[in-house]
């Protein structure tokens, strides 16, 4: 995955360059631009090993071919049912959200342990993860007393602004 410093210079490229996007695939990693009126979107998506090789890149010199080669799955009738109770279900569930776009990491060093998993009890000031944005490294608290449901994202996950990280049963 590209460093946050590096992404930042392709947006400046980008924005400063006539084409209107830009898509570029490495590693199981995959980071799409698109330009909308002056402003520049950008999405990092982790692509999966194999799909990852059967996704062509698009070439920034033909935007308007761009054309989605990615079979769109057909949603059948009883997941889009679970799929509505799994949703009533989060309703009462607090989410911890990225209060910054980094790094998600789900313990202090890699030979450490997990600050959380789901099941764990937490308090409103227990550190659940951190969130390294610059070099720098941010301690993401719980906010409320409760269990961990559910971790949302891998470690090592770039994470954006208000992404969801964690459910959590409140007490």
């Amino acid at each position: 995955m590209l460093k946050v410093q590096e992404i930042r210079e392709l947006i400046k490229l980008v924005d400063q360059s006539s084409i209107d996007e830009f898509v570029y695939e490495n590693e199981g990693s995959k980071i799409k631009m698109k330009k909308n009126t002056g402003t520049t979107t950008v999405t990092a998506v982790q692509v999966p090993q194999a799909a990852a090789q059967a996704i062509p890149v698009v070439q920034p010199a033909a935007p308007a071919a761009v054309a989605s080669t990615a079979p769109v799955p057909e949603v059948k009738q009883e997941e889009a049912v679970s799929n509505a109770a799994s949703q009533a279900d989060t309703s009462n569930l607090h989410k911890i959200t990225s209060p910054m776009v980094g790094t998600f990491y789900a313990s202090p060093t890699p030979e450490a342990d997990v600050y959380v998993k789901a099941g764990s009890v937490v308090t409103k000031d227990s550190i659940v993860c951190i969130v390294e944005a610059m070099k720098l490294f941010n301690e993401i608290e719980a906010e409320v007393n409760g269990e961990i449901v559910e971790v949302l994202v891998k470690n090592g996950q770039l994470v954006e602004y208000g992404q969801p990280l964690f459910l959590v049963k409140p007490e």
